[in-house]
């Protein structure tokens, strides 16, 4: 996974490009300095799959950013959205968007 970082002032958007799993999300994971930072943007266009481990990790930034500024998630694949939206981890996590997911699940 190609993780990029663009830092403006007290804000870091990061790109995430391929695939994210229990190995690459943890190197996303250590790459993240979130002191400083008071809002977080996650741009997922690039992001081709995402494993449990890769939920936990946007789930430890989505806590700690509520703790100290903001966070979201933006341009967000159809297929990443399915796993967001199955897991209910899309009820939780601040997702930047219009688009409406193609089913809910409701837990």
């Amino acid at each position: 996974m190609e993780i990029k970082k663009i830092s403006e002032d007290s804000t870091l958007t990061v790109q995430l490009v391929g695939r994210m799993d229990a190995v690459t999300a943890l190197e996303f994971d250590k790459s993240i300095n979130l002191s400083n930072v008071s809002n977080l943007i996650i741009d997922l266009a690039g992001l081709e799959y995402i494993s449990s481990a890769g939920l936990r990790t946007l789930l430890k930034f989505q806590k700690k950013m509520d703790k100290q500024g903001s966070m979201k998630i933006k341009n967000i694949r159809d297929n990443v959205r399915e796993v967001l939206d199955m897991t209910g981890f899309s009820t939780f996590l601040t997702i930047d968007d219009d688009k409406k997911a193609k089913f809910s699940v409701n837990f």
